[in-house]
C-alpha cells in the first residue's frame, strides 16, 4: 500500500490528539461511575507536574541545562506533556461550573495541538527535504550543484523550524491562564 500524506501526516496528528480527549472521557467515565469523581479535584497538581517537568526540553534547548541527550528530553517532553494534559483534562472532567479554569483548558488543548502540529510539520519537512536530496545525489548532481538547487528548500525548512514562534506565545497564554486557576482555587478553596 503506497504511503499518502493523508496516512503518513494528517491521521497520526489526529489519533494522537483524539487518543489525548477519549482517554480522559473514559478515565472521568470510569471515575463517575465507581462514585469517586472526588479523585479528579486532585488530578490537576500531578497533570501540573507533569507539564512544568516536560520544560526540561525547553530549558536543554535554550542552554539553561547542559546535559541531557536533546533528542531524549524531546520524546520525554511529547510524552509527559501529552500525559499531564490528559490528566488535567481528568482534573477538568465535564463539569462547567468554572469559566476561567475553562479558559486554561482550552488555551492548553490550543497548546497540545500547537506542539502537535509542529512535531508533525518539521518532520514531515526535514523528510522530504532529505528524500529529494538523495534521489538528486543518487542522479549524479555534485554537492555545489544539490545546494543550489536546494536552497530555497532549506531556507524554507528553516522559517518552519521556527514554528514555535507560534508555540511559544501559546504556551505562555496556557501559562497564564493556568496560574490565574490555580490562584483562584486557593482563594476560593473550601478549607474548613
Amino acid at each position: 500500500m503506497k504511503s499518502t500524506l493523508l496516512t503518513r501526516e494528517v491521521l497520526p496528528f489526529l489519533a494522537t490528539f483524539t487518543a489525548l480527549v477519549a482517554v480522559a472521557l473514559l478515565i472521568d467515565t470510569l471515575l463517575h461511575l465507581a462514585n469517586a469523581v472526588w479523585i479528579g479535584r486532585y488530578l490537576g497538581i500531578p497533570g501540573t507536574v507533569l507539564i512544568l517537568g516536560s520544560f526540561g526540553y525547553s530549558l536543554r534547548k535554550h542552554s539553561v541545562v547542559h546535559s541531557g541527550n536533546p533528542v531524549s528530553l524531546l520524546r520525554l517532553h511529547e510524552r509527559m506533556a501529552w500525559t499531564g494534559s490528559m490528566i488535567v483534562l481528568v482534573h477538568a472532567g465535564i463539569h462547567f461550573n468554572a469559566i476561567l479554569a475553562w479558559l486554561a483548558v482550552g488555551a492548553m488543548l490550543i497548546n497540545v495541538g500547537s506542539g502537535l502540529t509542529g512535531k508533525f510539520l518539521v518532520e514531515r519537512s526535514r523528510r522530504r527535504l532529505n528524500q529529494a536530496r538523495q534521489q538528486l545525489n543518487e542522479q549524479g548532481l555534485s554537492a555545489e550543484a544539490l545546494e543550489e538547487h536546494f536552497y530555497w528548500d532549506s531556507l524554507t525548512l528553516d522559517v518552519v523550524k521556527k514554528w514555535r514562534v507560534v508555540h511559544l506565545p501559546i504556551t505562555l497564554v496556557f501559562a497564564v491562564l493556568a496560574i490565574a486557576h490555580i490562584i483562584a482555587t486557593f482563594l476560593f478553596w473550601g478549607w474548613k
